[in-house]
């Protein structure tokens, strides 16, 4: 588990090349410039990630205080209704854990998949199978102490509302919730509108998993325009038309003294974002 409240970025922002940077080899460096300790690898198409590469990365996380986490690739579908797609989820993850490994972090963030043409219940029994039969795949790869972070999606049609998430967290004590409260808000068509909205959240999550993980869990944020469907884009903390709004958040998490790793996925501005929100946090005391 983190420990600390850290913030930092899903990727980097259109400032890494802007400032002369150009490999992933100063990603920590990069991140650690703007005051932040946290940065989610994005294998999203795929992992391409070189673990001699992933090794190196991990020794200026190391030097910079920067924790790695891998988001595993989009592609996954745990809850597919064709077998062979659904177990084959398994491999990526398996590849997804041997990055975060090398780089000295221990969450694989990834997406459960739609449900398709099944109902929400069946697609949710799909993805528990799915779930534990990785896991024992995992452990067999001695990566038993890696932790699995399913996360809470933006799109109506999408596995991951907040209660099928925490109840793949169920599944066992390593699973830990990713819960991205823009893709929340998205697909409850702006749901997320006051401070008591995000505690009934804290709350659920405590209510449900009460151990550890209700302090330590992962959170994806930024502003997300929806549709009837739910999410469409992520935008910057600059467009306030879009929410939800973070300083509620940062208000519960300090008054609970919750310690998640918080990744900003602005669109473009991930850093800058991510470093408005630490200061607002610092802020408060």
């Amino acid at each position: 588990m983190s420990g600390r409240i850290r913030f930092g970025t899903a990727g980097t922002s259109d400032s890494f090349a802007a400032m002369g940077y150009k490999s992933s080899l100063d990603v920590a460096e990069y991140t650690a410039g703007f005051g932040l300790d946290a940065f989610e690898y994005q294998c999203g198409r795929g992992v391409r990630l070189g673990l001699d590469k992933a090794k190196l990365m991990a020794a200026k996380g190391k030097q910079h205080d920067v924790l790695f986490s891998v988001h595993a690739p989009y592609y996954i579908s745990m809850s597919g209704m064709d077998e062979e797609k659904r177990l084959g989820s398994i491999r990526y993850l398996r590849e997804s854990c041997a990055v975060v490994q090398a780089l000295g972090g221990r969450r694989v963030i990834f997406h459960s998949g739609s449900c398709g043409k099944q109902s929400r219940e069946a697609a949710l029994d799909k993805a528990v199978d799915t779930l534990k039969r990785a896991l024992e795949a995992l452990d067999a790869d001695g990566y038993a102490e890696l932790t699995l972070c399913p996360e809470t999606m933006g799109k109506i049609g999408q596995l991951g509302t907040l209660d099928e998430v925490l109840a793949l967290c169920k599944v066992d004590p390593r699973v830990v919730p990713c819960i991205d409260f823009g893709h929340l808000n998205a697909r409850t068509l702006g749901g997320i509108a006051t401070k008591q909205d995000y505690a009934d959240i804290l709350d659920k999550i405590g209510d449900v998993l009460q151990d550890d993980r209700a302090k330590n869990f992962h959170v994806h944020f930024s502003r997300i325009e929806f549709s009837a469907g739910g999410e469409k884009r992520h935008w910057t903390f600059a467009d306030t038309r879009f929410g939800p709004e973070p300083q509620p958040l940062l208000e519960l998490l300090a008054e609970r003294k919750l310690t998640p790793t918080i990744i900003c996925e602005s669109s473009g501005t991930q850093a800058e974002d991510a470093a408005a929100m630490q200061r607002a946090y610092r802020a408060l005391g």
